[in-house]
């Protein structure tokens, strides 16, 4: 790609929005072209296809695309609770799960659901990909695992709910790292000098009114979704985020879950 703003995709999930807000509505407006309708498993791929020349990543693709830098700071996870990632069941505990389906717009959560199940539950139940419409995945499988927007507003009555970072911070004692923005490691100049950092900062500042914009597309109090960005989800890698996203893919790795195992490379700096 050349000329112009970097193009950037992200996905339009709440918990993504206040790393693009600035980009879209602040200060930093047109300084990328946004990508913004799309799920994140799908700004994986576009990045691997060039596309686009940076994205806010699922995780584990880091591992599957050697030739990409995560940028430093910025991240999407949570220390505890997270509760837009959950493992749902018609009231099996997880020791009598055989078969998860698993929401197809998630890659890391996925590989999380497998890790937890092997490394800590002792057991490996049948995977398999699958449309997310809850109700169609528990009438196949014994578990669903449901991310974004959808995991935050379907009816939990009678139903048995994981929360998949809950579940983490409990057996490891450590934060989850979800997405990061990631970009080829031999990125442009004008991608270098995007500062996502300062974007997310403005766009922290602006919680109250991301919150009174999906407000009425989630059904949920805007109070509620302004605690979930400001106290459920980390936007910030600090070393204990950075421990737990380590040992994700050193366990992912032990599991085959992924093939191969780098260390972090953070961009523009060459050294993890």
């Amino acid at each position: 790609m050349s000329g112009g703003a970097p193009r950037v995709a992200a996905s339009s999930y709440l918990n993504t929005a206040p790393l693009v807000w600035s980009f879209a509505r602040g200060r930093r407006r047109g300084e990328v072209e946004l990508v913004t309708d799309t799920a994140p498993a799908r700004c994986a791929d576009m990045l691997a296809r060039g596309q686009v020349e940076a994205a806010l990543v699922p995780v584990i693709e880091y591992q599957r695309l050697p030739e990409t830098a995560v940028v430093p700071g910025v991240c999407v996870g949570a220390r505890r609770e997270v509760h837009s990632v959950v493992l749902v069941t018609r009231g099996k505990s997880l020791k009598e799960v055989e078969s998860v389906a698993l929401s197809i717009e998630s890659r890391t959560s996925a590989a999380l659901v497998e890790v937890i199940f092997r490394e800590f539950v002792g057991r490996a139940p049948r995977l398999e990909p699958f449309v997310p419409q809850l109700s169609d995945m528990l009438e196949r499988h014994d578990a669903a695992l449901v991310i974004g927007d959808p995991a935050m507003t379907f009816d939990r009555r009678g139903l048995r709910v994981y929360d998949m970072a809950a579940l983490w911070r409990e057996f490891t004692g450590l934060g989850f790292v979800f997405a990061m923005w990631m970009a080829d490691a031999g990125a442009s100049q004008r991608v270098r000098a995007v500062d996502f950092a300062a974007a997310r900062d403005e766009g922290l500042a602006a919680v109250e009114e991301i919150a009174a914009e999906y407000e009425r597309g989630l059904g949920r109090p805007r109070a509620e979704l302004v605690r979930y960005l400001t106290e459920n989800i980390s936007f910030s890698l600090d070393e204990e985020m950075r421990a737990g996203l380590e040992l994700f893919f050193q366990l992912a790795h032990r599991h085959g879950v992924i093939q191969n195992l780098r260390p972090l490379k953070f961009l523009g700096t060459g050294v993890d």
